[in-house]
């Protein structure tokens, strides 16, 4: 008899292959304090823009959902962000496992402040592995539009360059990890940070890539 973790993972993988589950995609709600609803206008103007421009078809608003429930196998993409402290507890750690292991994807947008706690955490989720930089030349940086120098600057803090990370899993991309970046503040609503068109629109374009890219690859 299957166990029904087998069975969100058949109904998850078949619902891709059908392009249905494509059709949503989900904020993740975590534990530590931190504000995992920062940027609340964030998701839906990135949706609205890589639906208009990535040739992407999702619905408008993104589904709240928690590291450790079922329903986080429902969307093959996750969102996260946040300026403070994450903690997953074991059974989190091991569902968010499951997860990614199981065809799921996670962005990590680092709204400032989140580093030094998520990357604890990430060695619960996969004790085995290391977060790698992404080169200029990943496909996630043309996926839709062209950033031949890589992840884009939005905001700046610490005078640092701009950086991707990411966790594989037999060559799959399963977790990206940005910092140094707030793609997430870029796609906000203009009268948020006043930010320039043009800086907002390289954030929005650089997400329409991440987008494109899970649901192409």
């Amino acid at each position: 008899m299957l166990n029904f973790r087998k069975v969100l993972f058949l109904i998850f993988v078949f619902g891709i292959n059908l392009g249905l589950s494509s059709q949503e995609i989900a904020l993740l709600k975590y534990n530590g304090g931190g504000d995992w609803y920062a940027n609340p206008t964030s998701l839906p103007n990135l949706i609205t823009f890589a639906n208009k421009n990535a040739g992407t078809s999702l619905k408008a608003k993104p589904i709240t959902v928690t590291p450790g429930s079922s329903d986080i196998f429902q969307y093959p993409f996750v969102h996260m962000t946040g300026h403070g402290n994450v903690v997953f507890d074991d059974r989190e750690a091991e569902n968010l496992r499951n997860y990614l292991l199981s065809g799921g994807f996670i962005h990590i947008d680092d709204n400032y402040g989140m580093q030094q706690y998520l990357e604890k955490e990430l060695k619960k989720i996969f004790p085995e592995k290391e977060l790698e930089e992404l080169p200029a030349n990943h496909p996630i940086f043309s996926s839709a539009f062209n950033f031949p120098n890589g992840l884009p600057k939005i905001h700046e803090h610490d005078n640092k360059p701009p950086k991707a990370f990411g966790i594989f899993e037999n060559n799959r991309l399963v977790l990206l990890f940005t910092v140094e970046s707030d793609l997430g503040d870029g796609w906000e609503s203009p009268e948020v940070h006043n930010d320039p068109e043009e800086v907002r629109l390289k954030a929005l374009k650089m997400g329409a890539n991440i987008l494109k890219y899970v649901f192409e690859n």
